[in-house]
């Protein structure tokens, strides 16, 4: 009876373990998939300009996020730090496509007053993913 429940448990483990590994998502994937649905390329220059300026509301993505999202932010309003965004300076970043799209809902609502393009999720993680140390 042991073995069978240890042998169910590990079986569960494995699908469990199988079942985040396949939510997990690289950024460079998480850009393909945006410039595919785009129908263009990513241009990273764009993605500095879509993020340092502001685009009609309050606030840019740099106001939270800094100039060079390379280092902890700050949020604006509640001054709640913010872990760095660009991919090679914090790992976590862009690996969880739901994270991921809820990063860009939130966010682009609050900078454009709605929701990203494909095309412009692509040119911002296209720029960020130019950033290195």
């Amino acid at each position: 009876m042991k073995s069978t429940v240890l042998k169910r448990g590990l079986i569960c483990a494995l699908v469990a373990a199988w079942a985040q590994a396949a939510l997990a998502a690289t950024p460079a994937e998480l850009l393909a998939g945006y410039s595919a649905q785009a129908g263009v390329p990513a241009v990273p220059a764009t993605g500095q300009q879509l993020f340092t300026v502001r685009q009609g509301r309050e606030w840019s993505c740099a106001s939270c996020h800094g100039a060079v999202p390379t280092q902890a932010g700050k949020h604006a309003a509640t001054g709640k730090s913010i872990a760095p965004l660009a991919p090679a300076f914090n790992p976590e970043r862009f690996t969880d496509p739901a994270k991921t799209e809820k990063w860009f809902r939130r966010n682009c609502k609050d900078v454009l007053d709605r929701e990203c393009s494909a095309a412009e999720k692509a040119h911002v993680l296209s720029w960020l993913l130019t950033l290195k140390p």
